[in-house]
């Protein structure tokens, strides 16, 4: 049968961290739970009279007692944030295309090959924990209170860092954001006569099959509408997303939170551009849905960031079979004292230093917070122009360095370049994840079964 419109997966950020963030989240909705978690006699009850199919998808099936779990979580977290409940009938399907493309995208990760190792996960699991400033037992404890099996939440934490390596494989590594692109993007940024450079948004998403009927197109423009009607009435926004957006953050009230202008799509930047505070734009279409976007807040930042620039050149001896820590020390000592005796610096680089810098003296021209490696940049701090170091000791091995000059350079304009690269491939690869998903799961086989009795 033909599935309705694909609902996106939650967004996953391809760190070691990605999936520790929603399962954080999802222990403090636990803990939230935890009075009324049911007794084990009253559990296995309602596992008798409730644990069903729901839907078939592709040779695997979702359950009554998992959608009625992502349910109880789902309005919990409304109640915690405020968000007046939708209907329960369309919090339910909302919920159930949810677990049909999670479902789908991992059967498709172990098809091809991914896999989560269990000191990955105990590593997550680990980090989840100090986050919450917890200890590793505590973390199970407040699981297992909550009524939730630990191998339950455990299992749930491995699909969410699974999703994350299959988003990392299929998206984000094929991601490339040209000099081109980045140029583009700090022009349109400099033409606009209003300094922006983030914007604080909510949206809704009302998804479209890639080929959805005429009649399908109509239906869902039609559920954006209804969506814009009740906003506009009066209606909370958060209550209309969590009603009818196939958005990852529909639970979150539809909360984009603070977003680059670069990491927006352009038909939001074109609808953004003449709101004010507050509103809610009309309908936008682009090729995965309907939008209704709501600007929050916006905000420019001019400040130039001013950094301490250090001119600085170094010999270094590296250790091996025959040079010894103790050699290398001498050495360097020695050649301080010809230096500091009227030697030239740069001669001696060219002739002693195992470094690739050698050629020119050892110079390692303008060197900004950070460039270098902790123990050097410390030697380096400490210095006055002019000053030679002690041996310093790295993993490269044993230098001496020397500071040149200091000066105070803006890099406001290299700050720019990065978050303008950084902000075009989180949007870039944000559109190729949602489309990729999308084509999965609209080539994916669904049966629901939902009114099944």
């Amino acid at each position: 049968m033909n599935p309705p419109a694909a609902a996106p997966f939650p967004r996953l950020r391809v760190t070691p961290r990605c999936g520790v963030a929603r399962a954080g989240a999802l222990l403090s909705v636990l803990a939230a739970l935890a009075p009324a978690a049911p007794a084990p006699v009253a559990m296995a009850q309602r596992v008798e009279l409730l644990d069903r199919i729901v839907a078939v998808v592709n040779a695997d099936v979702i359950t009554r007692l998992e959608l009625d779990r992502e349910n109880s979580i789902a309005q919990e977290t409304l109640r915690r944030q405020g968000t007046p409940l939708p209907q329960r009938e369309m919090l339910e399907k909302q919920l159930l295309e949810r677990l049909i493309t999670k479902n789908v995208l991992m059967q498709y990760a172990r098809q091809t090959g991914l896999r989560v190792t269990d000191p990955e996960v105990e590593a997550a699991l680990e980090r989840i924990a100090a986050e919450n400033r917890m200890k590793s037992a505590d973390l199970r404890q407040a699981v297992e209170q909550s009524g939730v099996p630990f191998s339950r939440f455990r299992e749930d934490l491995r699909g969410e860092l699974l999703i994350s390596k299959l988003r990392e494989r299929e998206v984000e590594a094929k991601t490339s954001v040209t000099d081109t692109e980045i140029q583009n993007f700090l022009r349109t940024q400099e033409a606009q006569p209003e300094r922006v450079d983030e914007y604080n948004l909510s949206h809704i998403l009302v998804a479209v099959p890639e080929q959805a009927s005429p009649e399908e197109l109509k239906l869902r423009r039609g559920r954006a509408e209804t969506a814009l009607v009740q906003i506009r009435q009066g209606g909370d926004f958060r209550q209309a997303a969590a009603s009818y957006s196939d958005a990852p953050d529909a639970l979150q009230g539809g909360d984009m939170g603070w977003r680059p202008a670069g990491r927006l799509p352009t038909i939001f930047l074109q609808a953004l551009k003449d709101m004010k505070v507050g509103q809610v734009s009309d309908i936008v279409r682009s090729p995965a849905g309907f939008h209704l976007v709501k600007l929050n807040d916006k905000r420019g930042n001019d400040t130039p960031i001013l950094v301490t620039q250090t001119h600085a050149r170094h010999i270094l001896v590296r250790l091996n079979e025959v040079v010894s820590e103790n050699d290398a020390r001498n050495r360097l000592g020695e050649l301080k004292d010809r230096i500091e005796n009227g030697a030239d610096f740069a001669e001696l680089a060219r002739l002693h230093s195992d470094d690739t810098t050698a050629a020119r003296g050892g110079d390692l021209g303008w060197v900004s917070p950070g460039d270098t490696v902790p123990e050097f940049e410390r030697a380096m701090a400490a210095l006055q122009p002019g000053q030679v170091s002690n041996a310093v000791k790295t993993a490269f091995g044993w230098h001496i360095v020397q500071v040149l000059e200091r000066r105070e350079q803006d890099m406001s304009k290299d700050r720019q370049r990065l978050q303008a690269r950084q902000a075009i491939h989180s949007r870039k690869s944000d559109e190729q994840w949602q489309e990729w998903v999308r084509q999965q799961r609209d080539k994916a086989y669904v049966e629901y079964k939902l009114e099944d009795k």
